[in-house]
Formats: C-alpha cells, structure tokens, sequence
C-alpha cells in the first residue's frame, strides 16, 4: 500500500514538472566538440527522462541476470521447505489420530525434506510416532533431548512428565513437574502439578508460594485462584490447629475471607476459638456460617460447643439453630437429637418424623428407631425404622473420587487431587437417585406402622385368659376376659400400656406428626376414636 502510494505521488510530480515546463516554453543550445545543438526546453526535459529511465531498466536487467542462480536456488529451497513442512503436518495429524504407518511414514519423508536442527517438531513426530508403536523407551530417549534443548524444554518435560505418571513414576513426574514450574512457571499443567505433589506432601507453605498472588488473569481464573488459596489455607490451618491455635485460626478466617461459605475454614476457625475458651466468637462464626450453608457439621459443632453443657442446654442451643433456618432438615434433625438425649421423646419423635419428610435419609430413620428404643422398647416398631434405614438414601458426607471421609481433606487420597472433597450424598449401588424432600416414601412408611408391641409372660393356672382381639390397626385394642378360667401352660398378653378397665374409653393409638412445618401435637392432646391424629395444618 506505501508502495502505491509513493508511486503515485512520484507520477503526480512528473507531471507537474512537465506541465510547469509547457507554460514557460524556452530554447536551449548545446556546445560540444565544436558541434551546437539547438532543442526547445521541453525537448532537453523529455530527453534527460528517458535517458534516466533508460539507465535504470538496464540496471534492473543487469541485477536479475546476475542474481537468477541464487532466485532459483532459494526458489527450490523454498519449495523443499513447503514440502517439508506439509509432510510435518500430516504425520503430526496421523500421529494424533493413532496412525502409526502413516506417521512413520511422513515421519521418513520429512527428514528428507527438512532438518532436525531447524525444525525441532520433527523430534516431537519422531516421539509420538514410537508410542503410538509401543517403543517407549526411544520415546523417553526423544523427550529428554527435547528437554535439554532451550527452545524444546517445555516440550520435552511434559512428555516425561506423562511417561512418568503412565509408569506410576510419582516421584519422578513430581521432579519433571517441578522443574517445569520453575522454569516457565505460566505452564499451566506444570504449576497444577507441582502443586498437588506439594500438596499431598503436606508442604503448604511450598504450596502457597508456588500458588503466586493470582493478580492477572480473567474473573474466572481469579476465582479459581481465591478458591484454590481459601483451600490451601484451610489445610495449613488444620495443621497447626493443635499446635497454634491462634495460627490456625488466623488462616482460616483468611480463607473465610476469600470464600465466606467455606465450611472447612469456618469449622476450624470456630474450633481454635473454643481452644482459646473464647465460645461467643464460636458461636458467632458458627451462626453466620449457618444462616448462608446450613451444613450438618456446623449444626453439630454448635450445639455440641461447650462440653460442660447438660442435655437440656444443647436441646436450647439446637433449637436456636432451628429458629435462624426454620423448615431445614439438619436444623430438624439436630433438634430431633437434642430432645432425645434431653428424653423429650414426643418432640424429638416430631422433629425426626419432619426431617424424614424433608430429606429422606438413612440417619433420620435410624434416630426414628433410635427413638423408638429409648420411649417404648417396641422390637416391632423398630425393626420397621430400621428396615426403612436400609432402603433410604445415605446421608451427605465429603466425597473425592467414589471415598467417603467422616472429615473434610485438602487432597483426595485417591487420585492426589487437590480440592476434591464436596458434601454430597455418596453414590449408592442398591439404590438409585432419590428425589431430596419427596414425602411419600416417609408418609407410607408412618402408614404402615406395625401394631403395638405383644409381650408373653407366663400365666398362672388360676388366671383368667385373657383374650386379645384386634380387627383394625387403626383402632384400639378389644379386650375381653374370659367367664370360667381354663388351665393353660402360657397365654400371651398384650401389655402395651393398657389402661384400667374403667379407662378403656380413653385410650387412644399413638398419634403421628404431619407435614414438616407443623409443629406437632400439643401434649394431652387426645386422638380421636375413629383412629385419626387430632393434628393441624398450616
């Protein structure tokens, strides 16, 4: 485009020139060797033009002839490269699409057309074709002169890096990985690797520095990183947390800073201040820390803070928990605990009946048994939450790479990979995908109760039988005696509370809860005789 334009502008003031010329017309005489040449002006301007240009063409055609041998040369040359390179091309495709003949086979025509020194891929062709044909070892050999050469290095420690993972070479990939990082540290394979080996090496301090301070970047990448530094934080802090209390806590409220929701930072930071006897601090994090994840470790964190506290206390302290998250099923369901150690069995029954509803889960059923045990005794009743707990879904719990930890972990010990721990229901091989809140399979679970508990004690010759008889489950129990006492080794008896004979008219069926915003039943509230529960619905 310069070009063109100077061209033009040259054209432009040729003929300005000329024209400037034509309108002052004049003569001009010429002596030389005795001989005179008269010519107009115009005549002499037109002439010295040509004679230039003459000039230039046969320089331009002089410059040609000599320069044709060496055109034709880098002609060819050029053309050898062209080649060369489109061999390169098409055996890097076939090694990327497993062809090994015909990678091998460009392979062989591109070391005729160009040279290793020049073009380094030719190596990098050379390696991927030996392990697509399975020779690892000339592979290796490829990688680690790839490595020592500046302008391949990167190249060739990623492909030890991999052979060393493929091999199981953990200390070896570690090396690789580290070097890597330290030589082009903006590789990012390079410093994830480095970080996961120092990672699982419990060298946090190492982990940090390498981690850099994440300036630049994309908002997505600095959210990784603020994520990926509240995680390393949190492990440094769980470290030290027996050691340094007031380390530990102060990392964790820096990974609080960097991702508020971050239940591992909060837990730990809540524990070094119960270390330091400091429980409003605790109890503060623990309640902000609830009020945005309503995690089940928070939840039994916070009730269960101060060890000195009676039964009674943890049950106010879980009930506090409900109050900042009502209608939750760990808040229901770390009150459903609470009141049964404190032995308030109706509202532990209620809550642990409307934390099943909410999340159907093995350790809901297991507290309704649980429940069951402590109140009544009844086999019966819980063999039935028991046989409900098998069926049901299991609970939440962290989970990396198909294991379950009772406590959260910076790298999973499966695959070494850092942040792999998440609070989710682990998967189930007896069970599928359990829609979370569904209430049918706890309401036909209350439905179908078995009866009250039938206890056998011997009878006495002189006893009258008595004759127990129950026509429906959902209504009381018909007892009648028997006129003339018969003889009999034993009778079975149903002794599930039965009133005195007198009182018959008031005993009613245990009554269940409802749906997970009720309340449940006031006590004394009685049930009425058809056998229906005498609760309300908001």
């Amino acid at each position: 485009m310069i070009r063109i334009l100077v061209f033009a502008l040259f054209v432009l003031a040729l003929a300005a020139g000329f024209a400037w010329l034509a309108d002052r017309p004049g003569e001009l005489s010429i002596i030389w060797q005795g001989q005179r040449a008269d010519m107009s002006l115009m005549v002499a301007a037109t002439l010295i033009v040509s004679l230039i240009a003459a000039v230039m063409l046969s320089w331009w055609l002089v410059r040609v002839i000599w320069t044709s041998p060496h055109s034709i040369q880098r002609y060819f040359r050029a053309r050898k490269r062209d080649r060369g390179y489109q061999a390169l091309s098409t055996g890097l495709i076939a090694a990327g699409a497993g062809d090994a003949a015909g990678a091998r086979k460009m392979l062989g025509r591109t070391r005729g057309l160009l040279s290793a020194d020049q073009e380094p891929l030719i190596h990098l062709l050379e390696a991927q074709a030996a392990m697509i044909e399975g020779r690892y070892d000339d592979a290796r050999k490829k990688f680690e002169l790839m490595a020592d050469d500046p302008e391949t290095r990167e190249l060739g420690l990623r492909g030890l890096y991999l052979e060393a993972r493929r091999l199981g070479a953990n200390e070896a990939a570690r090396q690789y990985a580290e070097r890597a990082a330290e030589k082009a540290p903006q590789l990012p394979w390079a410093t994830e690797a480095a970080l996961e080996y120092r990672s699982q090496a419990g060298d946090w301090d190492e982990a940090l520095k390498l981690l850099g301070d994440g300036r630049t970047g994309s908002p997505e990448e600095k959210k990784a990183y603020a994520r990926r530094k509240a995680v390393l934080l949190t492990a440094r802090a769980g470290a030290k947390l027996d050691a340094d209390p007031k380390g530990a806590r102060e990392d964790a409220h820096q990974a609080l800073k960097l991702d508020e929701t971050f239940v591992p930072a909060g837990l730990i930071e809540a524990k070094a201040y119960l270390r330091e006897d400091n429980l409003r601090k605790a109890a503060s994090i623990l309640e902000k820390l609830w009020k945005s994840t309503a995690h089940g470790d928070v939840a039994r964190l916070y009730v269960r803070a101060r060890s000195g506290d009676s039964a009674t206390d943890r049950l106010k302290r879980a009930e506090k928990l409900e109050a900042l998250r009502p209608n939750n099923a760990e808040a229901l369901f770390a009150v459903a605990e609470a009141a049964l150690e404190a032995r308030d069995f109706p509202l532990a029954r209620g809550k642990a009946e409307a934390a099943a509803r909410l999340s159907p889960r093995e350790s809901a059923f297991l507290l309704l048994a649980d429940i069951e045990d402590a109140e009544t005794g009844d086999q019966g009743r819980i063999r039935h939450w028991m046989n409900q707990a098998l069926k049901a879904p299991r609970d939440p719990a962290w989970t990396a790479d198909g294991i379950t930890a009772t406590e959260w972990h910076a790298v999973s010990p499966a695959s070494g990979r850092l942040d792999a721990f998440e609070w989710k229901t682990p998967v189930s091989e007896l069970q599928g995908p359990v829609e979370e809140g569904s209430t049918d399979a706890v309401d036909e679970a209350i439905r179908t109760l078995p009866p009250l508990a039938i206890e056998t004690r011997p009878a006495a010759k002189t006893d009258p039988i008595v004759k127990v008889e129950r026509v429906d489950a959902e209504k009381p129990v018909v007892v009648t005696k028997v006129a003339e006492p018969v003889a009999v080794k034993e009778a079975v008896v149903e002794k599930a509370k039965l009133e005195p004979a007198g009182a018959q008219d008031d005993r009613q069926e245990r009554p269940f809860y409802g749906l997970p915003d009720d309340p449940g039943v006031k006590e004394g509230a009685a049930a009425k005789r058809d056998g229906t529960s005498g609760f309300r619905l908001f």
